[in-house]
């Protein structure tokens, strides 16, 4: 793997947000959870879709906050277009677990 130059880590841009609305994405070809996300007054709201179904159901999801990349181009998943990606430590089955901070923190705030 190369290293990584600290300019290139700069750029991707790694906000938490709070999950305000979470529904099971039926549409979708694996298992996956569509959800609107609360970025704070600067960026505002956007959606995102995640395979997370092994660990996360939407009730478990709302009033969450959770860490994403929101500078990548959106992206049409089916009929949904993701504006941000949601962020996760993939397990050796292959499941998710997202990306949280420990306490609470201000809607926008960028990973440093």
């Amino acid at each position: 793997m190369n290293d990584l130059a600290w300019k290139e880590f700069e750029r991707v841009d790694i906000r938490v947000g709070t999950i305000l609305s979470a529904e099971e994405f039926k549409e979708a070809i694996k298992p996956a959870i569509k959800m609107t996300i609360d970025f704070g007054s600067e960026i505002g709201i956007k959606k995102s879709s995640a395979q997370i179904t092994d660990h996360y159901n939407p009730e478990s999801l709302i009033g969450m906050q959770i860490a994403a990349v929101i500078n990548f181009p959106k992206k049409q998943i089916g009929p949904f277009m993701s504006e941000c990606l949601v962020t996760g430590f993939t397990q050796p089955d292959g499941s998710i677990i997202l990306a949280v901070p420990q306490k609470g923190a201000v809607n926008g705030s960028r990973l440093a």
